[in-house]
Parts: C-alpha cells; structure tokens; sequence
C-alpha cells in the first residue's frame, strides 16, 4: 500500500468526523475511503457497540443486508467462537482476522460457516475505540475465496483509522439523539459559530440551559458559562482541519440540584468552525438502571453482571473490583439465580435479547429510513 494511499484515508476520515454528520451518512461517507484503501467484498458492514456493556446497539451496511439473521445473534451472543465482536473490542491490538483467530483453519469457526453463505471468505474486524480507549463500534471487511489475504500493512491502517471513526460515530449518535430526542429526558443540542453566536437549537434545549447556573438565556439570550467553557476547550483540541479534535465533556450541578453532563464537539466544514454543545442529564451507565429494574440487582451485582457482558473472567472481575475470587463467584450465583440462568453465556444472551436486540431492530429499521440512530439500549422489561 502506498503511503499516500493511508495518508489520503486517515485524513479523509478525520475531515468527516469534524463535520458532525448523523451516523448512517457518516458511514456512508466513511465507507468510500475505506474501502479505497483496504479492497474488499461487497459494504463495509458497521457496528454500534454500548461502551459499558460492548453488546451491540446498531447494524448498518449500506443495504446488503437490511435486517441481521436471527441466528447470527444467537450465535454471537450464546455461542463460544473464536472470533467475536466483543473479543476484538476488548483486545489489546484492536484488530483482528478470522484466519489468524482460527489459527489458519476458519472451518473450525460456526461463523466461517455463516459468512461463506453470503459469498465471504476472509473476515477482518476492528475495534473502533476512541483515545480515551472507549469502545463505539466495530468494522467489519470481507474477502472472497480466492482473494488474497487481509495483510499487515491493511491491518495497520484500520487500526489508525480507529479512533477518528470511533469519534465519528460518538458525534453522530450525539448529534443524532439531541436532534431528534426520545423522551423528556433527551438530551439538546447547542451549535455555535465562529463568533460564539448561536447559530442553532434543538426542541427542549431551552429547558437544560435554564437550569445550568448563571445563564440567562430565556430572558438576555446570555448562554450559561459552562456552555462557553466546554464549547472553548473543544476548539482548543483541533490541531488541523482535517483530525477531530477531542470531545471536552464537564458535568455541572443544576440550579434545580442535579447533575448535568455538557458534550463539546468541534465541526470543521467548509473552511468555518464551529462547535457542538450536547447539554443532557448525567445518569449511569444506561445499562445499570435496566438491571436493577429488570432483575433487582444490587449495586455491586450490576457492577459484576456488567463487567460479565464485556468479557471479564472471574479473575479480572476480582482484580478490577478488588475482591477475591471466591466473592466474584458467590455474587455470580445469585445473579444467576435473580436472572433465572445457568451460566455466564445465558446471561449476555439474556440481557442482549432483552434490551439490546430491540434496540438493534429499531435502530435497523431507522437506518432504512435515513433516522437518526440511538446508542444506548431499549428501556423496559427484558422481552425473553
């Protein structure tokens, strides 16, 4: 691979994550400079991961194939494979093929199997995570029998190309669910030009700069200095036009007594900057909630069930909660017994059919009809 060929690429995609695209034309507009620098079969195919759980949250790739397979996700999600989406995000390296997981011998994997029904050989998945390592996606390549395989240098490429596509997803998502909210408690969306005047608001964002301190926006048109302080530090990040400069975040207590979290995303287009401001409530991870409502799990069973979703052995989970092994097992068994599984494996397939994969099915259906997509995952009682 020539050189100007990666350098084209990693700035092409830096440049689009400084747009403040919604997801679907992100990927859409990703898609053609990746696919420019690393050949491959048919569309990239996209993931949404939820960075506290790594279940998946959305599906797109470009109209192959609209709906995922029923039994591709109960493979993912109740199966043990070689190759996984949550193994690969989890990964020191961040990247990885099914030939080098399988150790050269793909016909090992169930997934091998799934994949040559749709005309794919060789699969190559990688961790979209930001600098902070937070992990917002996957990417996944394919190759025909036949081709030659994915090599070092393609390999290498993608994961430079990671962190400006992880934050282009986080952008979009954020974008995407301030500009069309779900819920009173939706988050709103300030966008400022070069001047710091406000250039756009979304519906409701009224009602969260009206609660930050010493904002008098209502009655002045005065933003709230919060506002202007994240709005500051995001600009400050972007080094050049094309590289997405790092989003500021600042979590600020409410003239009404509550927490609220402020997202400053720098946009870059068309030689004028200007920037973001996702102003919404600060909550736990979104996961947490549902497990308590879901199966009345204590606070330190939803932070052992959680870390059970993302992959941990009983050993991490000792180390990361200092506790010892033998009280990571305990609080696994009365999990088990508040969620009605057997095994660590029907636990993420519980949790992810219950409240992820509704969520991947409308995010799927919103995608066809060019909507903004949700990152977080569907509310209410567990459907299975």
């Amino acid at each position: 691979m020539r050189a100007q060929t990666k350098e084209r690429a990693v700035a092409r995609i830096g440049e689009l994550a400084c747009r403040g695209l919604d997801l679907v034309s992100f990927w859409d507009e990703a898609a053609e400079a990746v696919s420019s620098a690393v050949p491959h079969y048919m569309a990239p195919c996209w993931f949404t991961l939820d960075p506290a759980s790594l279940l998946v949250t959305s599906h797109y790739d470009h109209g192959q194939i609209p709906e995922l397979p029923p039994e591709w996700l109960a493979h993912e999600y109740y199966e043990d494979d070689v190759h996984s989406l949550t193994s690969v995000a989890r990964s020191e390296r961040g990247v990885s093929t099914l030939h080098e997981a399988s150790g050269g011998d793909p016909s090992r994997s169930p997934r091998w199997q799934a994949n040559m029904q749709y005309g794919g050989d060789q699969e190559l998945l990688v961790a979209l995570r930001t600098r902070a390592w937070e992990a917002w996606g996957v990417l996944g390549l394919y190759r025909e029998p036949g081709e030659r395989p994915f090599d070092r240098e393609e390999l290498e490429l993608l994961r430079a190309l990671s962190p400006q596509l992880a934050e282009g997803a986080r952008r979009g998502l954020l974008v995407g669910e301030a500009s069309d909210p779900e819920g009173p408690d939706a988050p709103g969306l300030v966008v400022l030009d070069e001047q710091w005047g406000v250039e756009s608001l979304t519906p409701g964002v009224e009602r969260w700069l009206a609660e930050l301190p010493d904002g008098e926006w209502a009655t002045r048109r005065k933003l709230p200095p919060a506002v202007l302080s994240v709005a500051g530090r995001a600009l400050r990040t972007v080094d050049k036009r094309d590289a997405p400069g790092e989003v500021a975040v600042a979590r600020v207590l409410s003239r009404e007594g509550r927490w609220i979290v402020l997202h400053g995303a720098a946009l870059v287009a068309g030689g004028a900057r200007r920037v973001a401001v996702i102003v919404e409530p600060a909550h736990p991870a979104r996961i947490a909630p549902l497990l308590m409502a879901a199966f009345g799990l204590t606070e330190r069973e939803q932070e052992v069930t959680r870390l059970v979703l993302s992959g941990d052995s009983t050993a991490e989970i000792a180390e990361r909660l200092f506790l010892s092994p033998h009280t990571v097992q305990q609080h696994l068994k009365r999990i088990f017994e508040k969620t009605g599984v057997r095994s660590r494996r029907e636990l993420v397939g519980k949790v992810f059919f219950g409240h992820y994969e509704p969520r991947l099915r409308d995010n799927e259906r919103r995608a066809t009809r060019r909507e903004s997509l949700r990152g977080e995952p569907m509310p209410g009682e567990p459907t299975r």
